[in-house]
Parts: C-alpha cells; structure tokens; sequence
C-alpha cells in the first residue's frame, strides 16, 4: 500500500479527524484502491498519530460506507461498480434539481455573486488540472443550493451521496478540460435561471449538470 509523502497536512484538528480526512482523501482520488486492505501500522506512521486515532477513523468512515470492517481479522477499501452510477447520480440529480426549484424563486443578488464566485473558483480549478480543488469548489456551488431551498432532508441525504459520488467525481474531473468545461457552462446556466427567477429552468439546468457527467462516466468507465 504505497503512501505519499509528500501530501499537505491539515492543521489545528485532533488526530482522529485528521486520520478522518485524509484517509477519505486517499480512497476517493484512488490512492487507496477498492477492495484495497488498509494497514493500521503503515498508516500510522504516514500520518504521525498512534493506531488508536486510526481505529477511530476507520469507524467514521465505515459509517459512511468507504471502509468495511471485519473485527479481528482486517479493514478495507469498499468496492464500487459502474451500476453504481446511475443509482447515485439519478437520485441525486432528482435531489438538486428539487433544491434549484424551489431556490429560484428566493435566492438574493448576493447569493448569485457568491454562485458566480464559486464558478468561477471551479473553473481556474479545471484549467489549472487541479481536480480535488475542483470538485471542492462543484460541491461548494451545488450545497449553496441545497442550503438555499432549505430543506434539511435534503441536505442529509445529499451529503450522504456525495460521499460515494466523489469517487466517480474525481475520475471525470481528470478528464481532458473540454470534458468538464461543460459543466461550468452548465452552472452559468443555473445562475441564468436564478437571475430570471425561473424555478422550471433552474429545474432542468441542475437536472442537466448531473445527469450529463453520469452518462459520460458510463461510457469512461
């Protein structure tokens, strides 16, 4: 299991949540592999904390479905499969194009700009091949709108997908530029709708953004 060493390390957070984030860091842009055993004592020492922090974040990301544990015996890296892009991105689509909707109609002139903002953040992202910022800054623009329609199921069940979509996200998001330049236009269009206050083309621009990467990702993977 051969680890970086020369990864960024977060500052200012308990040992258990750095463990935490990098660890999900690792397995969503593939340096952990699916099915890939985790080794507590490798990564110990990777991420200079005891085994007890590791134990603890194995158990976070359990929960969140990235890891399965067998007690006693090992941990590893939970497998995906290409029939797991249509479940995940139609569900969520449906989830977002709802936030959209029902955005429209209230979002404020200072929620567009920092919409504008946060495409515009996507965009350098893209054109500077830097995918894990650039999904950051895609999942930034869509929880706006998810917290913008104000609906808490919603959101927990939006971030619940987002877990697992991520590792379809970054796969696409290292794609050529004009693969993904697609969905800047695409999040212009959403911002279009906002300023129209148009909910049924804020519906379908949304729809459109997730639905487009789901169908390239089929054929990719």
């Amino acid at each position: 299991m051969p680890i970086p060493q020369n990864f960024v390390k977060p500052a200012r957070i308990s040992a258990k949540e750095r463990a935490f984030d990098q660890i999900q860091r690792w397995i969503i842009d593939g340096t952990l592999q699916p099915g890939e055993k985790l080794l507590e004592a490798e990564l110990s020492e990777s991420l200079g904390v005891s085994r007890t922090p590791i134990r603890e974040a194995f158990q976070l990301l359990e929960v969140r479905g990235l890891v399965a544990a067998y007690p006693g015996r090992e941990t590893r890296v939970t497998m995906i499969g290409k029939e797991d892009i249509f479940k995940l991105y139609s569900t969520l689509a449906a989830l977002h194009a709802l936030a959209a909707e029902v955005a429209a109609p209230i979002v404020s002139a200072e929620q567009i700009e920092r919409l504008k903002d946060l495409n515009a953040e996507f965009e350098r992202a893209v054109g500077s091949g830097q995918p894990y910022r650039a999904m950051e800054a895609d999942e930034q623009f869509h929880n706006l709108i998810v917290e913008l329609s104000d609906n808490p199921y919603t959101a927990s069940f939006s971030d619940s997908l987002q877990v697992h979509i991520r590792r379809f996200k970054y796969v696409f998001l290292k794609q050529p530029i004009e693969s993904t330049q697609a969905s800047v236009d695409e999040h212009l269009q959403i911002i279009e709708a906002f300023q129209d206050r148009n909910a049924e083309r804020a519906r379908e621009a949304m729809k459109s953004n997730l639905i487009r990467p789901m169908r390239e990702l089929e054929h990719l993977l």
